[in-house]
C-alpha cells in the first residue's frame, strides 16, 4: 500500500502530481503546467499545456507571449486529470486571476496555495478557506514582526503627504502586476478620483485589469503631459524607476514604495523612499497561522520564504510540518 499523499512530491523546480504527471508553477518549461497566478516566480511562458484561470491566462499573454497550449479554468471549476487526478481552482486573493488548486486523488486532498493573502482587495475575489489533508502554503512574510496595517491607514498617509506638497508630486513605486492596480482601486475607495498618472510600463496591465471589470478610474501617461500638469498628482511607477532619470521630468518628487517590505526600515532606505507604504499582497504572519488554524489540515508544507519560523510555530502548536525545498521562488518586490 503507497505512503499517504506519495502521489504528489515537491521537486527543486515545483510540485509534480505523479498520477497526471502535471506540474504546480514550475520553475522550468514542461510538458502539462498548472499555475495559480502570473507573476513571474509561478508563471513563465514555454509549456506545453497551461491550465489557469482566465485572467491568469491573459496576464501571461501579456507578459510572456504564451498562447499555445492555454486552458482556462473557472473558479469552482473541477478538471478531470489523467491518473484519477481532480483539480479544482479556488480564489487566493492574491492579484487578479489568482488561484489555490485543489487536488484529489484516491481519497485525499491537498492545496496549492501559490500566493495568497486574507484582506479585502477591490482588485479580486478574496481567498477561500477549504479544509484539505495537506495545505502546501507559502511563507513570504513568514515572521512575527511582519504584521501589516490596516490599508486604509497607508492610503490615508499617502493622501496626507499628497495634500501637504500641493506643488510636488508623490511617486509611488509599485509591483506591475497587482499591487499597482490594488493601489490605484484603494485611491479610489477612499474619495481621490483625480488623474493618476502612470510610468509607461504600467498602461498595459491597468488596461487588461480594466478588461475584466475593474474599475481603475482616470489613468494618464507621464509621457503625454508637462511637469506643472503632474503638480499636486500621484505618480505610479515600476520600483526600480524610483530613483532612475525618468524621475527628473517630475515636479520634485516625493518618493515613495509600497511593499510589505517597507516594513523593514533597512530596505526603505536602500531605495530611498520617502514616505514607506506598507502594502502587501501576501498575508502577514497573523494571516499565515490563522489561515492554517482555520484549513486545520493533517499537515502543512511551506513553500518559499521565512519557512523555519513557521514551521516552528506548527511543531509548538502540535501541529504536523515540513519544509519544502523549491528552487526560482522570490518576493518580486510584493
Amino acid at each position: 500500500m503507497p505512503a499517504p499523499f506519495a502521489w504528489i512530491r515537491a521537486e527543486p523546480h515545483g510540485i509534480h502530481v505523479a498520477p497526471a504527471d502535471c506540474w504546480i508553477d514550475p520553475s522550468q518549461p514542461v510538458e502539462r503546467a498548472r499555475v495559480t497566478h502570473g507573476h513571474g516566480d509561478h508563471a513563465r511562458g514555454g509549456h506545453g499545456q497551461t491550465v489557469a484561470t482566465p485572467a491568469t491566462l491573459a496576464i501571461m499573454e501579456l507578459r510572456y507571449a504564451t498562447r499555445d497550449g492555454a486552458t482556462p479554468v473557472e473558479y469552482g471549476e473541477t478538471i478531470r486529470l489523467p491518473g484519477g487526478v481532480e483539480a479544482t481552482y479556488i480564489p487566493a486573493g492574491h492579484v487578479l486571476g489568482s488561484a489555490q488548486i485543489l487536488l484529489e486523488h484516491a481519497g485525499e486532498r491537498v492545496i496549492v496555495t501559490g500566493d495568497y493573502k486574507r484582506r479585502a482587495d477591490p482588485t479580486c475575489p478574496p481567498f477561500e478557506v477549504t479544509p484539505c489533508d495537506v495545505f502546501i502554503t507559502e511563507a513570504t512574510f513568514g515572521l512575527p514582526v511582519f504584521c501589516h496595517p490596516p490599508v486604509g491607514q497607508e492610503i490615508a498617509k499617502l493622501l496626507k503627504a499628497l495634500r501637504d506638497h500641493a506643488d510636488r508630486c508623490v511617486l509611488v513605486g509599485a509591483y506591475a502586476l497587482g499591487k499597482a492596480q490594488r493601489l490605484i482601486a484603494e485611491l479610489r475607495g477612499a474619495g481621490h478620483h483625480e488623474p493618476i498618472y502612470l510610468h509607461g510600463a504600467m498602461e498595459r496591465m491597468c488596461r487588461l485589469y480594466e478588461e475584466f471589470g475593474v474599475d481603475l478610474g482616470d489613468l494618464r501617461l507621464v509621457s503625454d503631459h508637462s511637469k506643472d500638469d503632474l503638480r499636486g498628482a500621484i505618480v505610479i511607477c515600476p520600483p526600480g524607476a524610483l530613483n532612475d532619470r525618468w524621475s527628473r521630468r517630475l515636479p520634485d518628487p516625493i518618493t515613495a514604495m509600497a511593499s510589505g517590505w517597507m516594513r523593514v526600515r533597512q530596505r526603505a532606505r536602500q531605495r530611498n523612499v520617502e514616505l514607506p507604504l506598507v502594502i502587501s499582497d501576501h498575508a502577514d504572519w497573523g494571516e499565515l497561522t490563522r489561515t492554517i488554524e482555520d484549513v486545520n489540515p493533517a499537515e502543512t508544507w511551506i513553500t518559499h520564504g521565512r519557512e523555519e519560523a513557521l514551521l516552528r510555530w506548527c511543531q509548538l502548536h502540535q501541529r504536523r510540518a515540513r519544509a519544502l525545498a523549491l528552487a526560482g521562488y522570490e518576493d518580486e518586490d510584493d
